[in-house]
């Protein structure tokens, strides 16, 4: 049996993924929008794309119960492939949230019971019905659980069939492994193993549903070669792997990650009014990347858009933040997430739909402002709180608050809630309970 030994080059066009003259109105749509990063074999997916229905993969790890917006990348992705006519599977990781990928990580993820991963699989099932046609028909979404064969394995089955397939010092070499050691944190031999799952997921996939394309982000580059080798040279079929680039804000921050969290994708985890602020209040530069990537735009009318100056550009992450949460939430949730904070931002309007966060009264009436600022989300700590009102950037019922020290008292209700704003992108209404 043939020992995988150091990766295979990836056999690339010789110009850039962005410059190829793809055929496939797949690999077409995916350039144009900026999606491409590598692909392990490009001409031939190109050539099955076009000729034919290619059922592709993305695997999620259910560590939580909800998704967030760094791992909508991904999520769009499936959704173009089956806009352009092929079958998206989305592999929940029920068996390899078990073990954790250490891919940029230097420490071990916690371990979740059986239960809580499934509960957890359940609830972001809910996020993908919104953007995938799910169903028995040939381009229909397939929902799938790796449990149900990574589960059925005996260890020394396991050790056997695929173990022979990887080399220790292949697998030393991977940036998951190289950079977790060169940072001389601990990787256990559990997450290990990871790799090898992945890969084995490939193979299965392959085998139970025709899936011959795997695709993440850059960073699964070796995880994703690993299993398009594992296919070819095991069951020598076609087995394709496509990666986008490390998504980043203009700024230089990792996209999805705030001061304040991660923006989730579930409504229970993060109101769709905060899901619009957040697209409302991208940077100017990421305005035309972000429409290409996360809403099915017309690409003229996305560049002209882009084209914006000035104050108009605001009109154009409106139109963002308007497309991304109907996509997510609904035509409905997106009206009065806007109507909302234009009324609120712009009209100096009350609304229902404004994130509202009860306290105790007693830690409401006779608190400093910059202490309810912080109780309510709006800053991270007093100090923050405090240095805020001193720019002038804390807002108590749309007047700035010079002194975070200023208590709240019963004059300061309005329809029994308390108005706070932090600089011109963030507002809740506070309500003493």
């Amino acid at each position: 049996m043939s020992v995988l030994h150091a990766p295979s080059p990836p056999r690339q066009a010789s110009r850039p993924m962005t410059d190829h003259a793809f055929q496939s109105d797949f690999l077409k749509t995916l350039r144009d929008r900026g999606y491409i990063h590598q692909i392990t074999h490009p001409d031939e997916l190109d050539a099955a794309a076009a000729g034919g229905v290619v059922s592709g993969y993305i695997g999620f790890d259910a560590t939580a119960p909800s998704l967030h917006v760094g791992s909508l990348i991904q999520i769009m992705m499936l959704r173009r492939l089956q806009q352009a006519g092929h079958r998206p599977v989305v592999v929940m990781g029920g068996g390899t949230t078990k073990v954790g990928d250490p891919t940029g990580k230097d420490a071990s993820r916690p371990q979740l019971t059986d239960e809580t991963i499934q509960a957890n699989i359940a609830s972001i099932r809910t996020v993908f019905e919104k953007f995938l046609t799910f169903g028995d028909g040939p381009t229909d979404a397939v929902m799938i659980d790796n449990d149900d064969w990574l589960s059925t394995y005996g260890y020394i089955q396991f050790l056997r069939d695929y173990g022979t397939h990887f080399t220790v010092n292949r697998m030393l070499a991977f940036d998951s492994v190289k950079l977790r050691l060169e940072r001389e944190q601990p990787m256990t031999f559990l997450e290990f193993n990871y790799m090898l799952m992945q890969s084995v997921d490939f193979l299965e996939l392959n085998r139970r549903l025709n899936v011959t394309l795997q695709m993440g982000g850059s960073d699964q580059w070796g995880n994703i070669v690993s299993g398009v080798d594992l296919v070819r040279r095991v069951d020598q079929k076609a087995a394709f792997g496509l990666t986008t680039p490390l998504l980043t804000t203009a700024s230089g921050g990792k996209m999805g990650k705030t001061a304040q969290g991660a923006v989730w994708l579930n409504a229970e985890q993060l109101s769709p009014y905060d899901y619009w602020q957040f697209w409302r209040n991208v940077d100017d530069a990421d305005v035309g990347k972000f429409l290409r990537l996360f809403t099915d735009l017309p690409l003229d009318e996305i560049a002209r858009l882009e084209g914006l100056q000035g104050a108009e550009i605001n009109d154009a992450k409106k139109v963002l933040a308007d497309a991304a949460t109907t996509m997510l939430h609904g035509a409905a949730e997106a009206e009065k997430a806007r109507a909302a904070a234009e009324g609120a931002f712009e009209q100096g309007r009350l609304s229902a739909d404004l994130p509202t966060v009860e306290l105790p009264r007693d830690e409401v009436i006779g608190a400093m402002v910059a202490a309810v600022a912080t109780r309510a989300g709006l800053t991270t700590s007093n100090g923050e709180a405090r240095r805020l009102a001193q720019g002038g950037g804390l807002r108590l019922n749309d007047v700035a608050v010079s002194d975070g020290a200023q208590l709240l008292g019963e004059g300061d209700l309005t329809d029994g809630v308390i108005k706070l704003a932090a600089g011109k992108k963030k507002i809740v209404l506070v309500k003493p309970v």
